[in-house]
């Protein structure tokens, strides 16, 4: 068939162009527009091989096999299939494990089925000689193409560039048409957005009680390391006061302890448990269902509950063209969804009661929501600390624009940070 193949190795194609922009093959040191990408790779395999394109193949490794996000927008477009192989960690290094193996199978198989007239092959492996010699051997013309090499010098397999029948070097001026060195602080972390909705949460007053606590350990440690006792109430106070103790994240159980101007602290009923984000304060479980939830927080929809299969689908589909990673951005997303759909505007009124927690069941959604965006950071099945104040504070973000939006007289709108009344926890 007088067509041509498009084979990109990711792992190569993407850890040269980090090389060769960023200094280093890490991934992370580089942004990718993939839609100018692939465009990219069609328009110039069809001009180098004159046949029109019938597909790209994009073989990448993903932890066990699961789509990223970037996988999940590239298999969408148009002539493309996403081929995905294990991503494992050893002695502190990701590998891909049957990335090669697939291309190998692949490169063999459209070769012995005359699929193609021209394969173009975007890798530097030399594993796939034996593949790329097996498709030659059955009439098909291979294209090797290289990206060019951070030192000058060759950055691929020199066995494979000699079986090619036809070689190209991927310059700076092509690769920079889609991908951009990210702009680092520090070593290897990019530079946070400043979020003012989480600096708000953070910055929260612990409660008397956590202050007190803390006192008490503080005395009782330095009772154990042989300190003298605190003078007595009637005592004169000499000493001068100590600095108060660094504060980190607030803790669930801190956050319980705020209370209101004018309001007691929230008691705790005995066998009580306490669990992040499930309403105010401590929840007695007994008569409040199996989820330990009180009536107004459990009457509260989820947004699996009011999307149809039809909402569904449009749902995954906006997921994957236009929602990108960022963990505010997912919480907003899902915030907004969930009041475009409510039947009733009750039900952001009783929300709105609760900030700044989330109750359990629409949380746990949430979480589970934002963790299709590879925002698990493939440890323990876990979402960093700071990407849950994040995805929340996005949550909150949207629910205060939009009510605002819709019920405050026009003189009361939110201003251009998002929070409503100085809102803080």
């Amino acid at each position: 068939m007088d067509r041509c193949v498009v084979l990109v190795d990711a792992g190569y194609l993407l850890g040269a162009a980090a090389s060769l922009l960023a200094g280093e093959p890490a991934r992370s040191r580089i942004t990718v527009d993939h839609s100018a990408l692939i465009h990219g790779l069609r328009d110039l395999a069809e001009a180098d091989t004159e046949r029109p394109l019938l597909r790209i193949y994009w073989f990448d490794g993903a932890p066990d096999r699961v789509p990223q996000p970037e996988h999940r927008r590239l298999r969408v477009m148009p002539r493309v299939t996403v081929r995905l192989g294990a991503l494992t960690r050893s002695d502190g290094r990701w590998a891909q494990k049957g990335v090669d193996a697939a291309m190998h199978a692949e490169l063999t198989e459209l070769a012995r089925n005359r699929a193609c007239s021209d394969v173009v092959l975007v890798t530097g492996d030399g594993d796939l000689l034996p593949g790329l010699m097996s498709a030659k051997e059955h009439g098909v013309a291979v294209h090797l193409w290289a990206v060019q090499a951070a030192d000058g010098d060759y950055n691929q397999s020199e066995d494979l560039v000699a079986e090619a029948d036809e070689r190209r070097v991927l310059d700076r001026v092509w690769i920079t048409r889609a991908v951009r060195a990210r702009e680092l602080t520090g070593v290897c972390a990019p530079a946070p957005v400043p979020r003012p909705e989480i600096a708000a949460i953070l910055s929260a007053p612990l409660p008397e009680s956590a202050l007190a606590d803390s006192a008490e350990r503080a005395a009782e440690s330095a009772a154990c390391n042989g300190a003298p006792p605190a003078p007595a109430d009637d005592a004169p106070d000499t000493t001068p006061a100590p600095a108060a103790p660094a504060k980190g994240v607030p803790t669930p159980k801190d956050l319980a302890g705020l209370r209101a101007p004018g309001q007691q602290p929230a008691a705790h009923p005995v066998n009580a448990t306490l669990r992040w984000s499930s309403d105010k304060g401590w929840i007695d479980r007994s008569g409040q269902g199996a989820l330990g939830e009180p009536p107004e927080s459990a009457s509260l929809p989820t947004l699996a509950q009011l999307t149809s299969a039809e909402q569904r689908w449009a749902d995954r589909e906006e997921d994957i063209t236009t929602v990108g990673g960022d963990p505010f951005e997912v919480g907003q997303v899902f915030a907004r969804r969930w009041m475009e759909r409510l039947p009733e505007t009750g039900h952001v009124q009783k929300l709105s009661g609760l900030y700044p927690r989330i109750p359990h069941r629409i949380d746990g959604e949430l979480l589970r929501y934002a963790a299709r965006f590879g925002l698990l950071a493939h440890k323990d099945d876990q979402i960093d600390e700071h990407d849950r104040y994040a995805i929340r504070a996005g949550f909150w973000r949207e629910i205060d624009v939009r009510t605002a939006t819709e019920h405050a007289p026009a003189g009361e709108q939110s201003g251009p940070e998002g929070i409503r009344g100085g809102r803080t926890p």
